[in-house]
């Protein structure tokens, strides 16, 4: 590494002083997938299903399941596998409180309750030990999230729900292409669901997708939402009785043109994705033994991998800064051209929707509508969870493997951590609240 040069933000020169743009669009959009969304409307194709049902046999091919069923939009999707799950009036569902609001929400349209768990500081995924003393005789089903890319441990997880007989639900919206120890997330639980939105890694425009080996899952799945296709076809017997309409009074299809741009994407995903793990962890092994910083990734020889890294963030260790506030350093690396920012989701379970929301007129709150107790989990119940914020910050999303611009976002990362005494004078700490409901926006 050069030396040293004083912090932009004191004056100094940026280390990235014009980034290179294309190094950040997304998605790869080429006159493959343009023709494709042309035909559709030129077709007038656009709410049927055929070119949805192929894109459904082809992704399931992809991940090895049996069924894929696609939505409208990846909340949808996590409807359809909660719905699917059986998941109904006074049942409970566990669920991470650190997350994007679509991975527990749902529940609520269906008469269930959520119960918040914790996160593990180093995944930032369901803690497996933070499970088994909420489960009940009321709950059905766990969701787990692999958040921020990061597989979640599936193997301890599907152990305390197989010792309970509990439905595993994986979101997936952030890591579509990962695997947990050699086997693609998603396909581990009994469903798995997904945002296909054009954020994500992969991306088809807006859509949503599930997956799984359960035909009882996918058939209930398609008659709660899917009208034109709860039909003769519908093999679980006591679905049949009520074909022809859709059970949820939802309508969750998949627009085609969104169907057939996940097409032509998903030909080119585990390439482009390959593409950004690499540059990815080029960065991350660029910056070992700086201190402060950690990556959030699985250990390599893991044969875990982070997917597509969709909003991908850092760990933070203000200690070895000498107390440097997270927010304080953001600002000095924002300084030196490459914009971050600090923490990640709020905790779901302090929000007024967890405590006081009457959302369908109960006369009470809706977290507690249904259940047999009171889930309200107030400040301090989940500490982790609530603290998390002020140790991880967001980091640019590289889409190519160009080491020679990768290493000027290095430098910007390691000036500040090596120069973090300049910064202590001016560090006005952390704000009351870092981070946000919906977090989520790609920085750089």
């Amino acid at each position: 590494m050069s030396e040293l040069k004083q912090l932009a933000i004191l004056g100094g020169p940026k280390a990235v002083p014009q980034p290179t743009q294309s190094m950040f669009k997304w998605p790869i959009i080429t006159e493959e997938d343009e023709a494709a969304a042309v035909q559709v409307l030129r077709d007038g194709a656009m709410s049927g299903t055929d070119i949805t049902k192929k894109f459904e046999r082809e992704f399931a091919e992809w991940l090895g399941t049996k069924y894929a069923l696609g939505f409208n939009n990846g909340t949808s999707s996590l409807l359809g596998a909660f719905y699917g799950c059986g998941i109904g009036v006074g049942d409970e569902v566990i669920c991470p409180s650190v997350t994007y609001w679509a991975s527990a929400l749902p529940a609520y349209s269906l008469g269930a309750s959520v119960v918040f768990a914790e996160i593990d500081p180093v995944t930032l995924c369901l803690d497996p030990n933070d499970i088994e003393h909420r489960i009940t005789e009321r709950t059905k089903a766990i969701v787990v999230v692999h958040y921020l890319g990061y597989p979640a441990d599936m193997d301890a997880i599907m152990a305390v729900a197989k010792k309970h007989n509990l439905k595993v639900i994986e979101d997936v919206s952030h890591a579509q292409g990962g695997y947990y120890k050699g086997r693609r997330v998603g396909t581990i639980g009994d469903v798995g669901a997904m945002s296909l939105m054009a954020g994500k890694s992969f991306a088809i425009g807006e859509g949503g997708i599930f997956v799984t080996n359960d035909l009882e899952i996918y058939e209930r799945a398609i008659a709660f939402g899917h009208y034109e296709r709860n039909n003769a076809e519908i093999q679980t017997p006591y679905l049949q009785p009520n074909i022809g309409l859709p059970l949820g009074g939802y309508k969750f299809r998949m627009h085609q043109v969104s169907s057939a741009v996940g097409r032509v994407q998903l030909k080119y995903y585990d390439e482009r994705i390959g593409e950004i793990d690499k540059a990815m962890n080029y960065f991350w092994d660029q910056l070992e033994g700086v201190p402060g910083l950690r990556a959030h990734r699985p250990e390599k020889g893991s044969n875990s991998t982070m997917g597509g890294w969709y909003a991908t963030h850092g760990h933070y260790v203000p200690k070895e800064l000498g107390g440097l506030s997270v927010t304080r350093f953001c600002q000095a690396v924002s300084a030196e051209g490459v914009p971050i920012g600090p923490g990640c989701n709020l905790p779901l379970h302090l929000h007024p929707l967890q405590h006081t929301a009457d959302v369908y007129g109960h006369g009470k709150p809706t977290i507690i509508a249904n259940a047999s107790r009171d889930l309200r989990q107030p400040k301090g119940s989940l500490p982790v969870s609530e603290t998390i914020a002020t140790r991880v910050y967001s980091l640019p999303w590289f889409k190519h493997f160009r080491p020679e611009e990768i290493d000027g976002y290095v430098e910007a990362f390691r000036k500040v951590a090596l120069q973090y005494e300049a910064l202590l004078a001016s560090d006005e700490g952390n704000p009351a609240t870092i981070g946000g409901w919906n977090f989520f926006r790609q920085r750089a």
